[in-house]
């Protein structure tokens, strides 16, 4: 197996805390929002096999079938097809949706033929792959996720008391569903944005007044109160006004499909996606914002947030949190102290992230894909992680919470 080396990313939502908390080390007084383990591009793990440090995404490339094993490159080609994060937000992250593969394809294609720049402000898609991503709380963790049912946001927007609220709670109330929250939504990332900026401080007063009554709207008044606060005047605000918002303790997760508007808003999750980069933002950003393309992508249908657990622990007393994805699948083990080791599957390539206590990973006969390999352990603190390619037989021991990501076998 191979132990990684991974990279903080210090984007400026990140919280200056609780990456440093979970890690053991010193806050810098700067933002260390994610943590990133994979063979992403943008910032891949390294790892040492003896000749220095090595990326591991060039690891993977000199010999992808040994390294993801055969069935893995037929379905996915011959790179890790996921990401694992830690992600510690400080304040609010961008209103944003993410396309399913066709758009992402077409989307990425149009943008090639037209020669935009991979790295300009204004490209919408960075790859021609999908993001449906998963975030399982550490901490107690806020979000947005999904739209509302219209009626309860007709609901919510009256209660607000704003005048220039009014028209979109009627036609929340009057329309079809999906026409509804398309055309709310379209009416809001269109409008004058000095009218739009004054309507948006006038929305996050009565949010504020609400949040303090302490009545059914007072956790997500009080959330869109501190959106408004960071975001002053963004048209965003009004958008996340048409979102569920949901709170997740410890071990609770979200998924998020291509097209479901969200947002993170704070908390320490474990974050597992798809391997692509593709984000289309609808506000709560300096960033570029393309309303057409957003609104192409964005799937209008009221939802429920969805709130995930995991499946009753199995034989080999791992908990997985079921997802409609093959490129991913998320699970943990929970150790407690003196139980039997833990074997995992070898049959998909694997990383493991620890999270609580201190954990050791073993390495069995030492096969991988091709019959190499050596017996290895590896013992893992919070934050630290290890590569197990495919084939390669390992078990845990230890007290502590493991989460492991890999594919769907």
């Amino acid at each position: 197996m191979d132990r990684l080396t991974n990279t903080v990313r210090p984007y400026a939502w990140g919280s200056t805390t609780a990456l440093p908390e979970l890690l053991g080390t010193e806050p810098t007084g700067e933002p260390q929002a994610e943590m990133w383990m994979g063979a992403h591009p943008g910032a891949p793990s390294r790892t040492d096999r003896g000749a220095g440090p090595v990326s591991l995404a060039d690891v993977i490339a000199a010999d992808p079938e040994r390294e993801l094993g055969p069935d893995a490159v037929r379905a996915f080609g011959p790179r890790l097809p996921f990401l694992l994060k830690l992600l510690a937000a400080g304040s609010p992250l961008s209103l944003q949706v993410h396309p399913d593969l066709d758009q992402a394809k077409e989307g990425y294609a149009d943008e090639e033929r037209r020669g935009v720049p991979l790295d300009a402000p204004h490209r919408n898609y960075k790859d021609a792959n999908h993001k449906p991503e998963l975030i399982c709380a550490l901490t107690p963790f806020e979000g947005l996720c999904g739209f509302r049912h219209p009626a309860e946001t007709a609901a919510l927007l009256e209660a607000l008391g704003v005048s220039a609220l009014k028209p979109y709670a009627d036609i929340l109330r009057a329309a079809p569903a999906d026409a509804a929250l398309r055309e709310v939504l379209t009416a809001v990332l269109s409008a004058d944005h000095a009218e739009t900026a004054e309507t948006v401080e006038q929305a996050a007063a009565a949010a504020r007044r609400l949040a303090a009554e302490d009545g059914p709207y007072a956790d997500a008044c009080a959330a869109y109160a501190a959106i408004a606060h960071h975001y002053p005047g963004d048209p965003g605000v009004l958008a996340a006004m048409l979102l569920n918002h949901v709170r997740l303790q410890p071990g609770e997760a979200l998924f998020l499909g291509a097209g479901i508007p969200h947002a993170y808003l704070g908390g320490l999750g474990v974050e597992l996606m798809a391997n692509s980069d593709n984000v289309l933002r609808c506000g709560l950003t300096p960033k570029h914002v393309d309303v057409p393309e957003l609104l192409r992508v964005v799937r209008f249908e009221p939802r429920d947030a969805g709130v995930l657990r995991p499946e009753e622990a199995t034989a080999s007393g791992e908990e997985v949190y079921g997802t409609p994805t093959d490129e991913f699948r998320l699970s943990r083990f929970v150790l407690a102290p003196g139980t039997a080791p833990h074997p995992l599957d070898d049959r998909t390539p694997q990383i493991l992230l620890c999270t609580a206590g201190k954990v050791t990973v073993r390495s069995g006969s030492g096969s991988g894909a091709d019959g190499s390999g050596t017996d290895a352990a590896a013992t893992l603190a919070p934050g630290e992680s290890v590569f197990v390619r495919a084939g390669e037989r390992v078990e845990l021991t230890g007290e502590g919470t493991v989460f492991r990501a890999t594919l769907v076998a």
